[in-house]
């Protein structure tokens, strides 16, 4: 599969990568792993960032959507730990809690109206 873009839903709990293009889809779910969230702690997002910039290595355009400040967060990490990932950044857009098919129709309508759809 040509991985050509990617929408990540995100919070600090957990990402939905979807990377595709105009054929396939394909997804990943990482789960952060600290434990920190509930107990008045700021989480250590470093590892999750990791793994989810890492998902996002072959594609060339990333759409951040989720609900919190997550994926800003996760933005301003690529700019200074994932260069590469951060120049594939074309726009973080808040959104509630929708299903992976409603993320990835949202991402497919996105690169469509920009014409990068290729």
């Amino acid at each position: 599969m040509n991985k050509h873009h990617a929408v990540v839903w995100m919070d600090h709990h957990e990402a939905h990568v979807l990377v595709f293009d105009k054929e396939h889809m394909e997804k990943e779910l990482i789960k952060s792993r600290s434990h920190h969230h509930h107990q008045g702690k700021a989480p250590d997002m470093k590892a999750f960032f990791t793994e989810v910039s890492l998902a996002l290595g072959e594609v060339d355009h990333v759409l951040l959507t989720g609900p919190s400040s997550a994926r800003v967060e996760f933005q301003e990490w690529c700019k200074l730990h994932a260069h590469q990932v951060a120049s594939k950044i074309v726009e973080s857009i808040k959104c509630d809690h929708p299903s992976d098919p409603q993320v990835l129709a949202m991402g497919r309508q996105y690169f469509q109206k920009f014409d990068l759809f290729h």
